[in-house]
Parts: C-alpha cells; sequence; structure tokens
C-alpha cells in the first residue's frame, strides 16, 4: 500500500513494508527554486515528522528532492529579503522566525527517533546541508555538489556548520566556510557527510527496495537493516575512487598551512598567493574577494577552532547569529546583489576588513537583549 498527501511544496508518503511497518517518504517539491526551503515546507516538515515520531508502524523517514537538480539549494533567501526590507530599519520578527523554526526543523533530524535516510543528489548548498547533515544514513551520488556560500550574501555558514563544520580535519570546515568551495561525492564520503556513493540513476530502485527489507521495528536494530540495504547499491570499488579523487583530501596539508593564521586578513594573504601557483585554490580566492569583510570575520570567529558545543548549543548560538545578521544591512543587501538585482555588486558595511571592529563581531554572539527568552531554550 502506498498513501500520499501533498500540497504545492512538499509530498508524504507512506509505503508499507511486507511486515506490515511503514517506509515514510518526504519529497521537497520546489523543483523551480531548487527545492528551496520556504517557511510553509519547514513546518510541514516539523508537524510531519513529529506525527510519524511517535508511531510505532513508521521505520524508517526518507527525505528527497523534486527533480534532478538539486536535493535543496538552502532556504528561501528571497523570502528573507522581502521580509526584512519590508520593515525598514526595524527588526523583521519573521525573519527571526524563519531561522528559529528552521534550526528547529534541524535539530529534530539530528535527534530523530528512527533511522532518516537522505537522498542527497544534485546541488545541496546552506538550509539543504542542515536537513542532509543531521540525517542517519546519507546517500551522494555522482552529481552531488555540496557548498555553504553564506559570505557572499552576507550570512555565515548556519544550520549546525558550527557542528559539522568545526569538527572537520586539518580546519577544513574553517576553509570550506571561508571560501564557499563546493565539495564533490568524494570530499562528502571522505569528510563524513556522506555515508554511500549511489548512482542517481538508482534512486527508485533504492526506495522500492526499501519497503522489502527485514525491518524490526527497533532503531538500533533498523540502522543496521537500512546500512545493509543501502550497501546493495552502493558500488564500493566506485566509492573508494571517489574517496581517493577528493580533492580536499588531496590538499589538507596545504589547507591546514592557509588557515594557520590569527586573522582573516592573513589567511586571504595567504590564500591569494596560494591560488597563484595552484588555480585549484583560485575559486576559493575569488569567492573571499567579493564576500561581506564582517561575515568574513564572524565565520573566522565562528570556526577557527572547536567550540566543544552540543548540537543543542550550536543551534542556540547560530540562532543568536542570525537574528543578528538580519539586524545589519550586509545580508540584505547581499541577497539584493546577487540574487534579486544581480548586479553582483553588493555594497558591503563595513567595506574592508580593517574596518571590522571587535565589537561589530562580538555582537553577532550574543541574542539581542529584546529578547526575554531563547526561542530555542528547549532544545
Amino acid at each position: 500500500m502506498s498513501e500520499a498527501t501533498t500540497d504545492s511544496s512538499v509530498v508524504f508518503e507512506e509505503r508499507s513494508t511486507a511486515k506490515g511497518y511503514c517506509v515514510a517518504f518526504a519529497q521537497l517539491k520546489a523543483p523551480r527554486a531548487l527545492n528551496s526551503l520556504s517557511r510553509t515546507m519547514i513546518d510541514r516538515l516539523q508537524a510531519q515528522l513529529d506525527a510519524w515520531a511517535e508511531r510505532d508502524d513508521i521505520v524508517c523517514v526518507v527525505l528527497h528532492g523534486a527533480g534532478e537538480k538539486a536535493f535543496c539549494a538552502g532556504g528561501d533567501v528571497i523570502g528573507l529579503y522581502k521580509a526584512m526590507t519590508a520593515t525598514g530599519d526595524a527588526p523583521s520578527a519573521d525573519a527571526e522566525a524563519f531561522f528559529a523554526h528552521e534550526y528547529r526543523l534541524d535539530h529534530r533530524i539530528h535527534r530523530y527517533p528512527k533511522p532518516v535516510l537522505c537522498w542527497a543528489t544534485g546541488t545541496v548548498m546552506g538550509g539543504g546541508l542542515g536537513v542532509m547533515a543531521g540525517a542517519s544514513h546519507r546517500v551522494v551520488t555522482e552529481c552531488s555538489k555540496i557548498a555553504m556560500p553564506e559570505v557572499t550574501i552576507g550570512l555565515f555558514p548556519d544550520v549546525g556548520a558550527s557542528w559539522f563544520l568545526g569538527r572537520m580535519p586539518q580546519r577544513i570546515g574553517l576553509f570550506l566556510g571561508l571560501t564557499t568551495t563546493p565539495m564533490q561525492p568524494g570530499d562528502a564520503l571522505w569528510l563524513g557527510l556522506g555515508d554511500y556513493r549511489i548512482d542517481s540513476g538508482q534512486r527508485e530502485a533504492v526506495f522500492a527496495a526499501l519497503t522489502q527489507l527485514d525491518w524490526q521495528g527497533e532503531r538500533e536494530a533498523d540502522d543496521t537493516v537500512l546500512a545493509r540495504g543501502l550497501r546493495e547499491f552502493e558500488d564500493i570499488a566506485e566509492s573508494d575512487n571517489a574517496r581517493r579523487e577528493s580533492m580536499l583530501f588531496a590538499n589538507q596539508q596545504t589547507i591546514a598551512r592557509l588557515t594557520d593564521t590569527h586573522s582573516v586578513a592573513a589567511f586571504t594573504q595567504r590564500l591569494t598567493a596560494q591560488a597563484e601557483a595552484d588555480d585549484w585554490f583560485a575559486y576559493g580566492a575569488k569567492a573571499i574577494a567579493g564576500a561581506s569583510p564582517l561575515s568574513l570575520a564572524v565565520v573566522h570567529r565562528q570556526l577557527a577552532r572547536d567550540p566543544k558545543l552540543s548540537i543543542e548549543q550550536v543551534f542556540q548560538r547560530e540562532l543568536a547569529m542570525a537574528i543578528a545578521c538580519t539586524r545589519r544591512p550586509d545580508f540584505a543587501e547581499g541577497i539584493r546583489a546577487l540574487l534579486v538585482d544581480k548586479d553582483k555588486n553588493p555594497q558591503w558595511s563595513p567595506a574592508t576588513l580593517d574596518a571590522v571592529t571587535p565589537e561589530q563581531i562580538a555582537a553577532h554572539f550574543t541574542l539581542p537583549d529584546d529578547y526575554a527568552q531563547h526561542p530555542l531554550a528547549d532544545l
């Protein structure tokens, strides 16, 4: 039996298994927007995940995106832009609530009581990586392209990035957050953001096979059941090749040297020199040159060292950071320049790294005084 419910942006389906259990599917369905997460999609996913968590017959949840181009290209930043610009210089309650709801959803996935399979093919950026990172079983394909490009729009790597970027070896997470360098499938496998490499054309066969697995209705056993099922579709030799082809792996010692600096300015100087000698670093050098100076400084503090925070503390801290971003001009300006007017000429404030003050950086790590209680205090 298969049962589906739908609206214009997200589809939920339940497929019965041989033992009477159900595998639940949640499909992000906004392909024209590369399945970017709107507030409506976030809230519907949250409500459905909560409902499925309470049901003994649901043994696994599958997260995937409509179309072939993207699992999820991030959050609905155009909607955030409209919310922020609608209030002028005043704080935008809608923009700030968006981040609180998004992070609550991401946290739910990290702590979900059942196996969660994320089929992360195509573009996976920003908020899409936030959904992917918390899943217990993450599939990448030959089409997967994963990135955290937030500094180019005056934001920072959020959705739990302090957790998954901050724990990468050789300060690679800091490098990725500052340079927006995309991760290929092999990079994701090596860095632990992906668990399985499966050909994108196998998606429907994998989903059909899930209903034939020997589900037990017990979390630890079902984690193993799902892992074995996915391994049946994984080309181990191809997966090993993908790991060996990781450019981040190949360049890890250079990245460690470049990021062993006390400031973003020093890192930028080293990166620029490296890009002149090695074209692979040119992408990051170009990206950092056009990024928000204040965002870069904030990210350097965020990711320069592992803060040893729990996942709950990570989301609480990142919400304070996100709220600060909605209350300063760079975030709306970055969205305008890149995605609204598309002139690619953002007017950052401050305009240079030298003009960024310690007080401006520190303001991102404290919740504003007008919040009587942290919105994620109950995590």
